[in-house]
């Protein structure tokens, strides 16, 4: 893991590392230690939740804890320092470390004060190999004084000792003119302390026109999934970088500048403040976030064809049963679903076409030779789809053990991204709830998904009479960039034909 830093020999700092492909930021959802506890490497410090599963990070070196950087609940962005060590507890106060790490930062933000100050004279100097001077820096600054059209506040404070004999001077020339002598000391704060405010007088065009505003990926993506215009927010980062609170604070500033432009009248703020007081507001983040980004990519990519059946699946249920006392199964779970997927499997066997994917960038289709069965769970932080890998090799035994372990790691919420990727075909079982049907949205990436509705005792035609007969609705929603609608069709008759007579699970396979 390559989320380490070293800060000096005795104080090490640990990052939240990329848990997952691309992942930006996760959230802190527990932490095991506490300031002072001893840890030893390997030993799982904390639990986060990103935007694909909760997972434990472990610490990769020794020591006693010395500072937790971030409460529970709080969202990081991947690389972000989050707990530190102290490797060598008995070597003194440990007040030392934060002590020079600040000392060191109000260095580093003297020197990049100075930078702006005299960015002609000075330049900027390499710290780092391969770090040499960014031209962009020299374009970067000239463009806010121009849009604010004074001065920056920034460079006046940072030249503030530099320029404090001219300050006084030119006061003391505005004093002889107004007829007066000027007072020593107040002259040099007095000036700096309105200067301050300069700086929020950028608010209406923080950026050039055209101009692209700066922001790190995870900003840029925090202020699309709120709506927030980089453009119209006001950067207090180093260098003029929009960051994460300046989108926050745009975020509730705005309903408030709004106020003024569409005053309305005092007497309906009531049944307004009425309602937000029965309102409960709920975070969308982590797994439920993500799920809902990926429905929406799915639902408006790939064009849905969903078809139903209605089936007898009476002999399936009696085939659970007799299953459920063979030896053979001992300890292992069984139930419909156990046999929904193996009749989706052999179905698949039957169809190979309908194992594929969709390759936009080729504009091709890539079909698949293994089946990696995703299986819809419901868990406490959102709906997820772990898949069982090569499913399609698996003895009925073997099937029946993955599926136990995948829907019990899901429920505990210990699903890993691996877990998660790579899925080809799903299968949401909705009667676990009493449902009969839906139209589900096919996991991006896959090709169908299959729902399950609820097996109930129903008035059946069976051999030319009307019998009380377990039956079930099967949905099958397709990608018919990949699935014709007579693949389609087939395909989910098969599903059906084989949970109507069982015994086609080993005529058919």
């Amino acid at each position: 893991m390559t989320s380490t830093a070293n800060t000096g020999q005795r104080f090490r700092e640990f990052k939240m590392p990329d848990v997952g492909e691309g992942l930006t930021e996760a959230e802190i959802l527990k932490w095991y230690v506490n300031v002072g506890d001893t840890v030893t490497d390997g030993q799982v410090v904390c639990e986060v939740e990103t935007a694909k599963a909760a997972v434990e990070l472990p610490i990769p070196f020794d020591g006693v804890v010395h500072e937790l950087r971030f409460p529970e609940g709080t969202t990081v962005d991947v690389g972000q320092v989050i707990i530190s060590v102290d490797t060598q507890p008995g070597a003194g106060p440990a007040e030392e470390a934060p002590a020079s790490t600040a000392a060191h930062a109000e260095k580093s933000a003297a020197s990049a004060l100075t930078e702006e100050t005299e960015p002609e004279q000075q330049g900027r100097q390499a710290v780092l190999v391969g770090y040499g001077a960014a031209p962009s820096s020299t374009k970067r600054r000239p463009r806010k004084a121009a849009v604010t059209g004074t001065r920056p506040a920034v460079r006046e404070q940072a030249g503030a000792c530099a320029a404090a004999p001219q300050a006084t001077f030119a006061a003391g020339i505005q004093a002889e003119l107004n007829g007066h002598a000027a007072p020593a000391a107040p002259v040099v704060p007095a000036p700096a302390a309105p200067a301050a405010p300069a700086a929020p007088a950028a608010p209406a065009a923080p950026v050039a026109p055209g101009a692209r505003p700066l922001a790190k990926p995870p900003v840029r993506k925090l202020a699309k999934d709120l709506g927030v215009d980089l453009a119209a927010v006001v950067p207090t980062g180093p260098g003029g970088v929009v960051t994460r609170e300046d989108v926050h604070a745009a975020l509730t500033t705005a309903p408030a500048a709004a106020e003024p432009v569409a005053p309305q009248p005092a007497v309906p703020a009531a049944p307004a403040a009425e309602r937000s007081a029965r309102e409960t507001r709920i975070p969308v983040k982590g797994v439920r976030k993500a799920t809902a980004q990926a429905m929406v990519a799915s639902a408006f990519t790939a064009p849905h064809v969903t078809e139903f059946v209605t089936v007898d699946v009476t002999r399936t249920m009696k085939l659970v049963q007799k299953l459920k006392d063979d030896p053979d199964m001992a300890g292992l779970r069984v139930n419909p679903l156990l046999l929904v997927a193996r009749a989706l499997l052999v179905a698949i066997k039957r169809h190979p076409d309908v194992n594929a994917a969709w390759d936009e960038e080729n504009q091709e289709i890539v079909r698949k030779d293994y089946v990696n069965l995703g299986i819809a769970a419901a868990t406490p932080r959102g709906l997820i789809v772990p898949n069982i890998k090569e499913a399609q090799a698996k003895t009925l035994p073997e099937l029946s053990q993955a599926l136990a372990d995948l829907v019990g790691t899901a429920r505990e919420g210990k699903t890993s991204p691996a877990d998660m990727s790579g899925g080809t075909v799903t299968i949401t079982n909705v009667g676990v709830f009493g449902v009969d049907t839906g139209t589900p949205i096919i996991n991006p990436g896959e090709s169908a998904i299959l729902a399950v509705g609820a097996i109930k005792l129903q008035p059946w035609v069976h051999k030319g009479k009307v019998k009380p007969r377990h039956v079930t609705t099967l949905a099958l929603s397709f990608d018919h960039r990949l699935i014709d609608g007579e693949l389609g069709s087939k395909f989910l008759a098969d599903i059906a034909a084989v949970l109507e007579n069982p015994q086609r699970l080993i005529t058919w396979a």
